[in-house]
């Protein structure tokens, strides 16, 4: 059994079960999308975005919204017959430990998540046999109301297997493009995944830092310089991992992907300005650790990464002497 089939309904012909897990902005969006084919349901911890998605529905631009169910409890989503995770990476395993042992073996988990330790967490909480499924994704959103987002709509997904059966990974991808979005199947996807982290690398810190668009660092010679250095030393690391990057000149890919949203502002510059625990170590901070691994230095990352860590512990202190 797998994707394919119903696991849990009853009846074959019932709409498939998909369990999405945060319902931030990218959740939103692709949660938006599954509603016109699935029965979909959000978890979500925060009580304003959990209230704002249950009164109003999901919302991507102008629109009508699409009803979805939302709820606080992770029982409510055991029955899914495929389970997206759309929480931080720093986040994986506090999400997923209420699952160990609940779901279906054969559910597959769908993570399209930053960074390159996510297949290692979603395995250390629910074990080493869930059929995992990775993705990237160009797709963006930005938060405009609780479930309601901003998008080009403009993007696409790339699925592979990390655990999970080829044919469930297609499936997986079939199941994005029945419900309107982009979306492919890679024979291997962690060179892709390695792709993303080079350009999070030097754009997510350095936006957050700066507190700038993304379009801005391409802008500044001295941003830009910085932020070239971060995605030639990712590189570097992933070549001496024998990763084959699927793209030659990792400043033009990435100088690429800050055109699309040169707009936007990174998810960790939103993250700081919130509060919340930024993906540093994932990012930044993984190809830090990985570089040592394999004997190569990366003194510009771990500069940045060292900086958002000493700006995120100032910005904690500052607000627990707010309190007082």
């Amino acid at each position: 059994m797998g994707l394919n089939s119903p696991v849990h309904h009853d009846n074959p012909n019932a709409r498939p079960r998909i369990g999405l897990i945060g319902g931030g902005s990218m959740g939103s969006l692709f949660g938006f999308h599954l509603a016109q084919i699935a029965d979909v349901t959000v978890l979500e911890v925060n009580d304003v975005v959990r209230t704002g998605i249950g009164r109003d529905g999901l919302r991507v631009n102008d629109e009508p919204p699409r009803a979805v169910r939302v709820t606080e409890h992770a029982r409510d989503l055991f029955a899914s017959d495929l389970l997206f995770l759309f929480v931080k990476a720093v986040d994986t395993l506090r999400a997923l430990r209420p699952f160990a042992g609940e779901l279906n073996p054969t559910t597959p988990i769908v993570s399209l998540q930053n960074g390159v330790g996510n297949e290692d967490a979603i395995k250390t909480a629910l074990g080493g046999a869930v059929p995992v499924v990775l993705g990237v994704t160009t797709e963006s959103a930005e938060t405009v109301a609780p479930g309601a987002v901003r998008s080009s709509e403009q993007g696409s997904t790339l699925i592979g297997s990390a655990g999970a059966s080829a044919a469930t990974a297609k499936a997986v991808a079939e199941r994005l493009t029945q419900s309107g979005l982009r979306a492919a199947v890679v024979y291997d996807i962690k060179p892709h995944l390695w792709g993303k982290l080079v350009a999070n690398a030097a754009v997510n810190a350095l936006s957050a830092l700066l507190d700038c668009e993304a379009g801005a660092i391409l802008r500044d010679p001295n941003a830009a310089h910085l932020a070239e250095s971060l995605a030639e030393e990712a590189a570097t690391v992933a070549a001496a991992m024998k990763i084959a990057l699927p793209f030659a000149n990792p400043w033009q890919y990435v100088a690429e992907v800050i055109a699309v949203g040169a707009e936007s502002k990174s998810s960790m510059a939103f993250d700081l300005a919130l509060g919340h625990p930024s993906e540093i170590d994932h990012l930044n901070g993984a190809i830090v650790a990985l570089g040592r691994r394999v004997g190569v230095a990366t003194p510009h990352n771990e500069s940045v990464m060292r900086l958002m860590k000493a700006r995120e512990a100032l910005q904690l202190v500052r607000r627990q002497k707010e309190k007082l």
